[in-house]
């Protein structure tokens, strides 16, 4: 029988308290074996999660959608800001790959021109044949994250080409990992906002809350969510996970700059094919 959302956060719960307390009495083996404990029950709990609510991209990631204008009013269709620097200017803030929903809604949440996310399927395509055009040529390109083993696209995950190899890479964990990251982004950016003497707008606060339901003891469940409580939440359990995918995507990235010399399937991978990844032969979401 599968536990509930509320059984599984309390479990977590006893098993941070529990590895507290066993590094506090030096027991590196007992912390140890709870920390894979809890990591069990964080995918458990990442599953259910996405088994009962539409938050889900490719690559696992949690998307989450642009709220509809205040009022009623329809998104414009067109817009003065070009879809590659939209693009950039939101993956700046969630500084993690991320797929088209959530670019337009951190865009919406924070910028206000809408972003047409049936643009953002085609970007990458356009920016990798202007790279193998002239390489170089711009201050950055819209690429897409890599797989940790074979370097290949993750469908539906944009990223930007001044990030790391390392950032750029997505192994086992880094679903979660830019899951979090992106929360700790949106939660310092509305925090930024309230310090500034400002109110953050309707989305933004729609954005944070969306990412507070998914991390445990980041929310209560009613009202506007704590930026500050969320950026401590996702803190917490990145911690769980930093050492092991920090490994993983060392690890991978050594591989990478080894492998592909070219620098163009650096940025956009290493099964390309007339400038085109081999996967993709359909429509990205």
């Amino acid at each position: 029988m599968t536990a509930s959302l509320e059984e599984l956060e309390a479990r977590m719960v006893e098993y941070r308290t529990a590895i507290s307390e066993s590094n506090r009495r030096g027991e590196k083996d007992e912390a140890k074996r709870l920390r894979d404990k809890l990591r069990a029950v964080l995918a458990e709990y990442t599953r259910v999660v996405d088994e009962g609510e539409e938050l889900s991209e490719p690559g696992g990631l949690h998307a989450v959608e642009a709220e509809p204008p205040p009022f009623g009013g329809a998104p414009q269709s067109s817009t003065s800001v070009p879809i590659r620097e939209q693009a950039h200017q939101a993956l700046t803030i969630l500084d993690a790959p991320a797929g088209p929903k959530l670019i337009a809604a951190t865009h919406a949440a924070f910028l206000s021109e809408p972003v047409v996310t049936a643009r953002l399927g085609s970007l990458r395509r356009d920016e990798e044949r202007s790279f193998v055009a002239q390489p170089f040529a711009r201050p950055y390109y819209i690429c897409p994250a890599l797989t940790h083993d074979r370097f290949t696209p993750v469908r539906g995950l944009l990223a930007v080409s001044t990030w790391s190899l390392e950032q750029r890479i997505s192994g086992p964990l880094g679903p979660r990992v830019d899951f979090l990251t992106h929360a700790k982004r949106v939660g310092e950016q509305v925090a930024r906002i309230e310090r500034a003497g400002h109110q953050p707008t309707l989305p933004a606060w729609a954005l944070l809350r969306r990412f507070a339901l998914n991390i445990p003891g980041a929310y209560e469940g009613f009202g506007r969510p704590d930026a500050t409580r969320v950026v401590e939440a996702a803190e917490a359990e990145t911690a769980v996970h930093a050492d092991a995918d920090d490994a993983t995507r060392r690890a991978a990235a050594a591989r990478a700059r080894e492998q592909l010399t070219d620098p163009a399937r650096l940025l956009f991978g290493a099964a390309r094919v007339g400038g085109v990844d081999k996967a993709d032969s359909g429509s990205e979401n």
